[in-house]
């Protein structure tokens, strides 16, 4: 954009999910801390032209030279992960939180002869249980003043207890059952205090009786028409929901951990490091690794856990997404770096809070990854050089302008489909992918020969041009295919991904693509000597080892694992993979619909419900007439048609 400053990431790279924003200086000063329900949506506002921008905002970006986000699971834990870094790294552009105004709690005062239920911000009151911090405290007033119905103990000040006390008279709690006034001694105080050991064991999360009631009562309501009480009791359960959700942000005082996601692939790893202390995150870290050799997930942990605590002391519990097969002598080693007597543990976090957190920074690692891939593939000079050397490698006379890559998916030989995905100049180019459905086949090579033969056949034709009636006609002959016994034809994907059929389609690449090894390359040679076309080159790629096989070698070509070449090649590959496999599912999720719909009594909602029921056409197919019972809305005669109709596949 226009009159913005140079240093703006690009709009794709920014994720559009919720979480928190950094900006920092050439000294790495964190100027401003913000959150976002969508953080791509909000960044962008401040790389508007900089004449509309605020004059404070203005001089906060251009004294900035980069932006960092940590992406969280919702707006809550946006808002708590963005108040915990203003705290902690005290950002000269914020004022916000700047009064120490501090998070609410909700006390259980169990030291009191009369223990009492209040929300407060005072950590500090004598022998009291407390539970959370919230981010909202409407929602844990809502909830207290809902579950005093269930758990009816004191919530009163203490004038107001002792005023009851004097005249005999409960207040209005008491009156309308939301106290067991044990000022008025409706209660012993032996009887209170174990309705208020009650209320904290389900604040804990030990007991889930309470909001499986209210779900019952608003069952009977609705079903009894009365809506206004379905209403209060659906207000109640999201009230409830919103105060007791687990938060991944905030932990418990008392966790002091280091919690590790790893995102990787053949050719690079992305690491993402919160260090979490006093149950809150105070940093992050990120950084990529190149990988060398072809190693598990927990080979990288050692080598990533070794690198980062090089020159720093570890906390006493690190958790990584996958334990090395060596992890106590390297327990070992990180005892040693905390000092004499220490004592650390490496785990992986399986439930609870722990989990929670540990699934985010993996989504933040994941999205590290991607941005570096999207960042290399966006170097021009790194995209020139790995042209270069694929042509030098594979002996091609000119660099690789155009390469089309390959891909085909299908579901145990059913709905076998195909993908052809264009890069140009080493970017791809969406507007000319395609895709293919082949009705009949015997193997991966025959599919692959299949797929081929039909795109070889607009070059063969002399590059003509098709014209809109005949791209008309290769989509009509698409959608013919989708039915049993139609002919296969290539077709145009419906989604952003790629559009009709156009004369770019009868422009020949430099190089063919194929996803495989030496079987899947013999077969394309086939069908590129069958059709008369000349001057193209053919390769494929095997996964497992990312070497590169050429027509009748016996030895593949070997890339830099750490190439600019290489990752070109591995990128088109996996994007070929990635179109081949959408459609893939869009072909079967349609099948198996289609299939459903015929049966009566079965509408698509009911087929939406089944398919949600049982999370996959697999389940479906072999679960039985008693567990699709099971799903709302269908009777005894509506499973046995169902088995039925899916028996006859």
């Amino acid at each position: 954009m226009a009159n913005t400053v140079a240093w703006r990431p690009r709009a794709g790279d920014i994720p559009n999910q919720p979480g928190v924003y950094r900006f920092t200086d050439d000294n790495k000063r964190v100027l401003y801390v913000g959150k976002a329900k969508n953080l791509r949506a909000r960044l962008s506002n401040y790389f508007a032209p900089l004449t509309t921008l605020h004059e404070r905002t203005r001089r906060m970006v251009l004294t900035a030279t980069n932006v960092e986000w940590t992406i969280v699971g919702n707006d809550f834990e946006a808002l708590q992960l963005e108040y915990t870094w203003i705290k902690e790294f005290d950002p000269p552009f914020n004022v916000q939180y700047k009064d120490d105004k501090s998070y609410p709690y909700l006390a259980i005062t169990m030291g009191d002869p009369v223990p009492r239920v209040l929300v407060t911000r005072n950590r500090n009151l004598p022998n009291a249980r407390y539970f959370g911090p919230y981010s909202r405290a409407w929602a844990i007033r809502d909830t207290v003043d809902v579950m005093l119905k269930a758990f009816p103990m004191r919530s009163c000040s203490t004038s107001v207890y002792k005023r009851a006390q004097q005249t005999g008279r409960p207040c209005l709690l008491g009156d309308i059952g939301k106290c067991a006034a044990p000022c008025v001694g409706r209660v012993t105080l032996e009887e209170h205090k174990s309705i208020a050991l009650d209320f904290a064991s389900f604040m804990a999360g030990n007991d889930s009786r309470m909001l499986d009631s209210i779900r019952v009562k608003m069952a009977d309501s609705a079903a009894t028409q009365d809506y206004e009480a379905a209403a209060r009791y659906r207000d109640q359960i999201g009230a409830m929901e919103t105060a007791l959700a687990k938060n991944q942000i905030v932990l418990s005082e008392d966790v002091d951990a280091d919690f590790f996601g790893i995102a990787h692939d053949e050719l690079a790893a992305a690491v993402q490091q919160f260090i979490v202390r006093g149950g809150r995150i105070r940093g992050v870290r990120g950084w990529v690794v190149d990988k060398e050799l072809d190693v598990d997930l927990g080979g990288l942990v050692e080598s990533v856990l070794q690198n980062a605590y090089d020159d720093t002391v570890p906390p006493r519990d690190v958790l990584v997404p996958a334990l090395p097969e060596d992890s106590t002598a390297l327990e070992e080693w990180l005892a040693q770096r905390r000092g004499l007597g220490a004592r650390v543990r490496l785990r992986v976090a399986q439930r609870g809070e722990k989990a929670s957190l540990a699934q985010t920074v993996e989504t933040n690692a994941k999205n590290a990854l991607m941005l570096y891939k999207s960042k290399r593939s966006g170097d021009f000079v790194a995209r020139s050089q790995a042209l270069a050397d694929i042509q030098e490698a594979l002996g091609m006379p000119e660099a690789p302008l155009r390469m089309e890559c390959f891909d085909v998916s299908h579901l145990s030989g059913t709905n076998v489909v195909a993908s052809m995905v264009v890069f140009e100049d080493g970017l791809p180019k969406k507007q000319h992918y395609r895709r293919f459905n082949i009705a009949e086949t015997t193997d991966d090579t025959d599919s692959i020969y299949q797929v081929l033969k039909r795109r070889l056949a607009y070059l063969a034709a002399g590059d003509a041009v098709p014209t809109a009636a005949e791209a008309q006609t290769s989509a009509d002959e698409t959608l013919n295919a989708e039915h049993p016994g139609a002919a296969a034809s290539d077709s145009a994907e419906p989604t952003t991904d790629v559009v009709v059929p156009s004369h770019k389609f009868a422009y020949p690449p430099q190089l063919l693509i194929v996803d495989g090894g030496q079987p899947q390359v013999s077969a394309a040679k086939r069908a590129l000597e069958e059709s008369g076309v000349s001057g193209i080159q053919l390769a494929g790629i095997a996964k497992r080892l990312e070497e590169i096989w050429l027509p009748d070698s016996d030895y593949p070509v070997i890339l830099p694992r750490n190439s600019d070449a290489l990752f070109l090649i591995q990128r088109i590959r996996d994007e070929a993979h990635r179109f081949a496999i959408t459609h893939q599912r869009q072909r079967r999720s349609k099948d198996i619909s289609s299939i459903l719909s015929t049966v009566p009594g079965l509408g698509p909602s009911r087929i939406k419900a089944l398919l949600q029921h049982f999370g996959s056409v697999a389940r479906l197919k072999a679960a039985t007439a008693e567990q699709i019972v099971e799903v709302p809305g269908v009777g005894e005669s509506t499973a046995a048609a169902i088995i039925e109709k899916l028996g006859q596949r």
